[in-house]
């Protein structure tokens, strides 16, 4: 680690600021204030146990259906020890430890507003999991969006009471093996911080804010690779002057065609006379198409601002107000909905971007068939097309939405869940896709534009084929191109 310290505080979150702390060599701390907040609420939730025989769902009580059965003073440390227990239910594929530790970072973030009633050491500990890189091993499904990511959370908190797994400097532990190593004795629960801890919209959040970071990146690769397309297919500019876009004035719309423009502006190729006098769609209605996209990526990122910077588990405490609610804070539904958009946004942008490949390698505008130039005993880029068409049609069945289903839960008792899990998976699976559509079409046009010299096209896009060129190379003659391919989306997500 280096010397950077992030103060968790009630300070807004940004999406940017957040996954930079979470991508970067950063370690946490709490804030005075925060800790304040925390001792406060416990504080005045212990009180109000010793006082009190009136019961507090979760608390006191059973969870979910059994919240009418009310539990003995001398069972509440257990009765949150089993929850966590019960709860670690997880199947599937294990979550990628870069949204682990968003997980934790955001847990730690909503916990620290001081409406959870959990203990400051059970936060410090998520903290120092955080900053010594200790990653519970979290599974990807089980959770319903609603009471929380319960499933996820309780395998992300285990650890916290000595069971469970890790995964720490290249190397799986038990809960208790990494208290052995650590020397750290097992968090003690006590009333609530059970349920604080499992109770909350986490994994959908740490999803959604990983998918809202790339989002970004891949619409701008978009523009860009778009661009580079365009010149390569030797296609027109006046789709993209701005009288076009303003009697039409969706934002989107209007940001890429200027863009575009912008990328294209001291391109030689944009400027020679043309033969035909408009290109496919993929081509000439790429502000409309990006432009959508855009928008709703905007849209989604609002969603996640809100987010993580929200308090999501039940019940909440207000100690100034000598009250506790139990809600719904949990429920997933906002973040469902703008998963479900965002993978249909992103979807859209690796549709149009398969079908400007094809157009590439077709033979059209006097470019080779699967632009090498002795077709035939070579195959070319023939293939990555159909790879490209494979990963497009995936990504079409990963836009089914999820948040359009509910299925009952907890004998009835919560009957209305929001799948926001399943939509966050999604999202992150579609993102995947993307960077390899993108990266097939990067590699196709920068084959193409070969095939238009000596012009050149802009010093922008003739700087990023320099680049790419030095790990993704001409190809002269067939060769094995899948690891062309892997080049090409570990240049798109390093640039």
């Amino acid at each position: 680690m280096n010397g950077k310290v992030h103060e968790i505080s009630a300070a807004e979150l940004t999406l940017e600021g957040a996954f930079e702390i979470a991508a970067g060599q950063c370690k946490l701390k709490l804030s005075t204030d925060a800790e304040q907040r925390i001792q406060k609420c416990r504080a005045y939730l212990d009180q109000k146990i010793e006082t009190s025989s009136e019961p507090v769902y979760g608390v006191n009580t059973g969870f979910g259906s059994l919240y009418n059965k009310n539990i003995s003073k001398a069972d509440l440390t257990k009765l949150q020890e089993n929850l966590v227990m019960s709860h670690a239910c997880g199947t599937g594929n294990e979550v990628p430890e870069e949204v682990v530790r968003l997980m934790l970072l955001l847990k730690i973030q909503s916990l620290a507003y001081g409406y959870s009633g959990v203990q400051l050491d059970t936060v410090n500990r998520l903290v120092d999991f955080f900053n010594e890189g200790i990653y519970p091993i979290v599974y990807e499904m089980g959770s319903l969006g609603a009471s929380g990511d319960l499933a996820p959370l309780a395998h992300l908190c285990l650890p916290l009471i000595g069971h469970g797994e890790v995964s720490y400097n290249g190397k799986r532990y038990s809960g208790s093996e990494l208290n052995t190593l650590m020397g750290w004795d097992s968090i003690k629960f006590r009333a609530k911080e059970g349920l604080a801890l499992l109770n909350g919209t986490q994994l959908m959040s740490a999803y959604g804010l990983y998918a809202s970071i790339h989002a970004s990146k891949l619409f701008n690769w978009a523009n860009k690779i778009g661009a580079l397309s365009i010149d390569a297919f030797d296609g027109r500019i006046e789709p993209f002057k701005s009288k076009v876009h303003e009697i039409r004035p969706h934002k989107g719309q209007l940001h890429v065609a200027n863009e575009i423009s912008t990328i294209l502006e001291s391109s030689e190729i944009i400027k020679q006379p043309k033969k035909h006098v408009q290109d496919p769609y993929s081509f000439r209605c790429i502000p409309q198409v990006h432009g959508a996209s855009f928008e709703a990526i905007n849209y989604v990122q609002q969603v996640f601002k809100v987010e993580i910077n929200g308090v999501t588990d039940n019940p909440n405490v207000f100690p100034d107000d000598d009250e506790i609610i139990s809600a719904g804070n949990f429920h997933g539904q906002p973040l469902a909905l703008a998963l479900d958009f965002l993978a249909l946004a992103l979807a859209e942008l690796g549709s149009i971007s398969e079908r400007r490949t094809y157009q590439l390698i077709s033979g059209s505008r006097e470019l080779p068939n699967y632009l090498v130039a002795n077709p035939g005993i070579n195959s070319g880029l023939m293939i990555p097309q159909y790879t490209a068409a494979s990963l497009v049609s995936q990504n079409k069945q990963y836009c089914t939405p999820a948040s359009a289903d509910s299925i009952v839960s907890s004998n009835g008792q919560e009957d209305h869940v929001s799948m926001g899990a399943n939509a966050a998976i999604k999202s992150y699976k579609v993102i995947q896709n993307l960077y390899a559509i993108l990266g097939i079409e990067l590699i196709t046009a920068s084959q193409a534009i070969s095939f238009r010299r000596p012009l050149k096209t802009s010093a922008l896009l003739e700087d990023l084929i320099s680049n790419f060129r030095e790990v993704v190379p001409f190809i002269e003659e067939d060769r094995v191109l899948y690891k062309d391919i892997n080049a090409a989306i570990d240049f798109l997500k390093v640039n």
